[in-house]
């Protein structure tokens, strides 16, 4: 899940409108408004670090980055485990792989 749809889905829970989130953390509602919506992509971590303690949420929940979060695909979490288990070798080959694949401009 992106950071926009965990934030709307944070809030939504918790029934804050924009400008309570904002003065909770010291943001503009505008800014709040962006990141919720998409416009603003890359937060600072103190930002980040403000939003997960809010709302009560680890950062890596927050950001959609945590393999272990309730949100994940199972088949995704299995790989995760399964990756933990290789060699440092063959995750670097793993990576090799996975950056090739990666569409260009991402």
């Amino acid at each position: 899940m992106s950071l926009a749809a965990k934030l709307k889905e944070l809030r939504g829970k918790s029934r804050q409108s924009l400008q309570e989130v904002a003065d909770a953390i010291g943001a503009s509602k505008t800014h709040i408004y962006d990141l919720e919506s998409g416009r603003s992509t890359n937060p600072s971590i103190e930002l980040l670090t403000k939003l997960a303690t809010h709302f009560r949420v680890a950062i890596a929940d927050l950001v959609g980055e945590n393999p272990e979060g309730k949100d994940e695909e199972p088949g995704l979490v299995a790989m995760y485990r399964d990756l933990k288990s290789l060699d440092p070798q063959d995750r670097e080959t793993i990576q090799m792989l996975m950056d090739r694949l990666k569409p260009k401009g991402k």
